[in-house]
């Protein structure tokens, strides 16, 4: 029998696709684990257990290794690119990938202690100097899409729901930014777009690896925004002074990070729009 986490069973109903894939899950699971010569334990069940199936494992060889197998979904599509892109540095490295099934064989972390048990200001200083290592141009052909491709999947998202937004205005300004930052530029670089204090984990061949990207090509003041969004208390105190100091750290402009944060705040689709990032989105605007 296969445990499947609540949140991941969920995050599957939402939609048809989602729901055939958590069928086939248990075949896919056996096959993978047949192959690749797999002990698999409990699989992981937290917060960030949404997307795919991940499980601890240990190889026929005795190698302790995690097996991933991502629920279709558009943000995740060249996960199994980028790692092979990023090739270990600094992310986990690719052992096995059986790409039809998204099933991915990886190193483990270990201890596996999420970044997040740090304080915030240390967190920062290590999600920023990550993020500098994994901004890097893709070759002529690549598989990557531009961050453009996201940008409008939202806001198509966010205008099916124009009749529950609270401030017209605000909104149409946001998706007007939303538009214009993601436009490709020259200095465009393969993005993570999700990383953040629970994307990073504790290992032993690095202090810190960077886990679950979801690759874009675009703007690097982009990537400034996923950590600073988990960063609650401080963008409520003093939003200007948070951005300020983790931009400084990436080394990217102060201003691109405000605007990409404005844009998301008050325009990126989400359950209700009476929530914290209306109220960010005016504090910035």
């Amino acid at each position: 029998m296969v445990l499947v986490p609540d949140r991941l069973a969920t995050a599957c109903h939402r939609t048809e696709e989602g729901s055939r894939w958590l069928e086939r899950l248990p075949d896919a699971i056996r096959d993978v684990q047949g192959r690749w010569a797999l002990a698999l334990e409990r699989p992981f069940d937290g917060p960030e257990a949404s997307c795919a199936w991940v499980a601890p494992a240990v190889r026929g060889d005795g190698t302790r290794v995690v097996l991933k197998l991502g629920m279709p979904h558009m943000e995740g599509l060249h996960e199994l690119d980028g790692l092979r892109f990023w090739s270990g540095d600094p992310t986990p490295r690719l052992l096995e990938a059986d790409a039809a099934l998204n099933a991915m064989l990886l190193e483990r972390c270990e201890p596996g202690t999420p970044l997040r048990a740090l304080p915030e200001n240390d967190q920062d200083v290590v999600v920023a100097e990550l993020l500098r290592r994994l901004w890097r141009r893709p070759p002529a052909e690549h598989p990557f899409r531009s961050l453009s491709v996201m940008s409008a999947y939202w806001s198509d998202e966010t205008v099916a729901a124009a009749s529950r937004w609270p401030d017209a205005g605000l909104v149409r300004a946001g998706l007007r930014l939303l538009t214009e930052l993601a436009a490709p530029a020259a200095d465009d670089v393969l993005l993570a777009t999700d990383l953040h204090a629970g994307n990073v984990l504790r290992a032993q061949r690095v202090p810190w690896l960077a886990i679950d990207p979801k690759p874009f090509v675009g703007d690097r003041a982009y990537d400034a925004t996923q950590h600073l969004f988990n960063c609650q208390a401080r963008l409520r105190s003093a939003p200007l002074d948070t951005i300020d100091r983790f931009a400084d750290l990436l080394e990217v402009s102060r201003e691109r990070v405000t605007l990409w944060m404005f844009a998301r705040a008050a325009a990126e689709p989400r359950d209700t729009w009476h929530d914290e990032r209306a109220t960010l989105a005016r504090a910035l605007a």
